[in-house]
């Protein structure tokens, strides 16, 4: 091209999410039915009354101008009555909370507003794959802590005590974890804040999983002295079934929501305000809602188990978010190879799990985000090549 891309590119890559469904796309043109079963995109509708209040907004002409960077008072007064309800956590909605569009965009605003080119970062493998290019597009360097499947999917903060933490700045947390689906505790937040108050690291758990396949909400804000050393990113679009809303927040102290609130408010303006008012009612949705959605979830995790068995992959059945993590069998050397078997000949998608890291390289990872007829024609497909080749 004329004009030379500035250098920060070339330290990411195209998702490979957004390279795959090209490939996916691609098959499909060619007459092909492809099954995905990788990306965690709830498939299901939000509440009723959500979708109400969104028709209702945004059909008065006064409710399309610019709004304020910080959000308006009722969805930040919902996000901590939410933070009070589910997690225990108490939160100043006028200075502890602040809205984002998704909170894969926090994860930028808290690399740019925290992290000096140079600062370390400790990143999970397997991990998030935002982690890592955010990381890289502000110039960071990239420290990783192994997940191990040995220590239940959980940093070794003994191990990372003997490394040289001088240069860390912040260190990604994601529990509930993607892609494991290990659960968080309490016994991790409260090592995770004293591991951060030592060696003054600024810890960022990413939690969006906590209310799928999920019955105790846990936060890291509920640990005695979190809000001086740790943030939280949460989001609507797993739990709320609001993916493409682009709803979500951090949450910390003022001094470190103030501190983002400068990057964040110089990159939009505003979220749409019948947005927010609908995720007001998003928020305010009864526990029995999550119990329904939830059912769904678990009937489509008994056949994702099944569709594993028929791989004779292995996988812990306790595990919680819309995935399941499994480990796969000998015969394939990688779970790319596996995943790309699957597809070429029975057109079924299950993401390898090497996009995670190098930890993930003996994994696939399923999500449960189909209607039951798509999984059992998926395991119907499966079952036909393994017995064919059998």
């Amino acid at each position: 091209m004329r004009i030379k891309p500035a250098n920060r590119t070339e330290s990411v890559q195209e998702y490979y999410f957004s390279m795959k469904l090209k490939e996916i796309a691609e098959m499909r043109a060619k007459g092909n039915n492809i099954i995905n079963l990788g990306i965690g995109s709830p498939d299901m509708a939000p509440s009723g009354n959500t979708i109400e209040k969104l028709i209702e907004s945004s059909g008065n002409p006064k409710n399309h101008g610019y709004q304020s960077y910080i959000g308006i008072p009722e969805l930040r007064n919902s996000f901590a009555s939410w933070y009070k309800k589910y997690f225990n956590v108490t939160l100043n909605p006028q200075n502890e909370i602040l809205p984002l569009m998704g909170s894969k965009e926090g994860i930028m605003h808290i690399s740019m507003a925290f992290v000096n080119e140079g600062d370390e970062v400790l990143i999970p493998n397997p991990g998030y794959p935002t982690y890592e290019s955010v990381s890289n597009l502000v110039g960071a360097k990239i420290k990783y802590y192994n997940l191990d499947k040995d220590n239940n999917w959980l940093p070794d903060l003994n191990a990372l005590e003997k490394e040289n933490l001088e240069n860390v700045k912040l260190m990604w947390v994601n529990y509930p974890n993607m892609p494991t689906g290990t659960r968080a505790t309490k016994a991790l937040f409260q090592n995770l804040v004293g591991f951060g108050l030592k060696h003054n690291i600024l810890i960022c758990n990413d939690n969006p999983y906590s209310f799928i396949l999920n019955d105790e909400q846990l936060s890291i804000l509920e640990v005695d002295g979190a809000k001086e050393i740790a943030l939280e990113l949460n989001s609507l679009s797993k739990s709320h079934n609001m993916a493409g809303w682009r709803i979500g927040m951090v949450a910390g102290s003022e001094e470190y929501i103030s501190t983002i609130l400068k990057v964040k408010s110089n990159m939009d303006s505003g979220m749409f305000l019948s947005l927010q008012l609908a995720a007001v009612e998003a928020l305010g949705n009864s526990a029995t809602w999550y119990t329904g959605i939830n059912l769904i979830y678990a009937k489509r995790r008994e056949i994702v188990f099944e569709i594993l068995d028929v791989l004779q992959c292995k996988y812990e059945k306790h595990q919680t978010g819309m995935f399941v993590w499994a480990n796969i069998p000998n015969e394939f050397e990688s779970g790319e190879m596996l995943s790309d078997y699957v597809l070429k000949e029975a057109f079924v998608f299950l993401t390898p799990g090497f996009i995670f890291g190098t930890q993930g390289n003996a994994y696939i990872r399923v999500s449960l985000c189909t209607e039951e007829s798509q999984l059992i024609e998926g395991k119907h497909r499966i079952i036909n090549l393994f017995n064919k080749n059998n």
